[in-house]
């Protein structure tokens, strides 16, 4: 039987635009991760922020390459702590710039996918190229997906045909604002995909004054929130059941009977 997975979900308040003080903040709360954690979760464009509204070439300035130097340091740090971390970056790559999900194991292996569902009352599109593969990855016996932000209010693009996969992981800069959206849309893709959903969601203000509050949550296949917050360190935690999960996918099983579908 495939082990329990173990998440830590990691709500940075993000220095927007500082990428040396957003790195300093995740190696400091990595040193504080439970060590029997397996992965750990970065909110979306954790190193910088989120560029609402900016000029592309401004973006540019802040963009690496998948070798630059915040992966690279990503890749040091999954090592050293024995955990594997994902989230998202700004990318530069043949001169395009992309949203980049990210997922990095210990061993050093990577994948890469970029955003599909770009933000345009935000203007993402003009800085942004589009992603069209959503990502999937296997780590520690489990099926993984991972969407950025906007993807989330997509049940298409999210849907996991045929259990494809176990959990559904989403990275976000998602105002205050509209926080309440987000608190309902993630128990749903839990309960109609059948999957755990882990969301973590970035602090502090952007450059254009919009508040972030944070947020971070596990939902189950059921759509209960089965996070835990550790004191005041802002961790938050939970543990996947492989064992509960194929037992409600054996016993209810929804999924046998989902529409059949293929994206355009």
């Amino acid at each position: 039987m495939t082990q329990d997975l173990n998440i830590c979900l990691l709500p940075l308040e993000i220095s927007w635009g500082d990428k040396y003080a957003n790195m300093a903040q995740v190696e400091d709360m990595l040193s504080k991760v439970h060590p029997m954690t397996d992965l750990v979760i970065l909110p979306e464009t954790f190193s910088t922020g989120f560029p609402s509204g900016m000029d592309k070439e401004d973006v540019r300035v802040m963009a690496e390459r998948n070798t630059g130097v915040t992966i690279d340091r990503i890749k040091e740090l999954a090592a050293k702590y024995q955990m594997g971390i994902a989230g998202s970056f700004i990318a530069d790559s043949g001169g395009s710039l992309y949203n980049r999900a990210f997922f990095i194991e210990p061993s050093g292996d990577e994948q890469f996918e970029d955003k599909h569902h770009l933000f345009t009352m935000a203007g993402e599109e003009k800085v942004f190229s589009r992603g069209y593969d959503r990502m999937l990855f296997r780590f520690r016996g489990w099926n993984i997906a991972l969407v950025i932000c906007y993807d989330i209010r997509f049940p298409v693009w999210c849907r996991n045909v045929m259990n494809e996969y176990d959990a559904l992981i989403c990275v976000a800069n998602w105002p205050k604002v509209r926080i309440n959206a987000l608190n309902k849309l993630l128990p749903a893709r839990a309960i109609e995909n059948q999957s755990y959903v882990c969301c973590v969601n970035c602090k502090g203000k952007d450059n254009k004054d919009f508040e972030y509050g944070g947020e971070a949550a596990i939902y189950d296949f059921k759509g209960r929130d089965i996070s835990v917050t550790a004191g005041d360190s802002g961790l938050v935690y939970a543990a996947l059941s492989r064992e509960r999960l194929d037992g409600f996918r054996a016993k209810f099983r929804a999924w046998q009977d989902a529409d059949t579908f293929k994206l355009i």
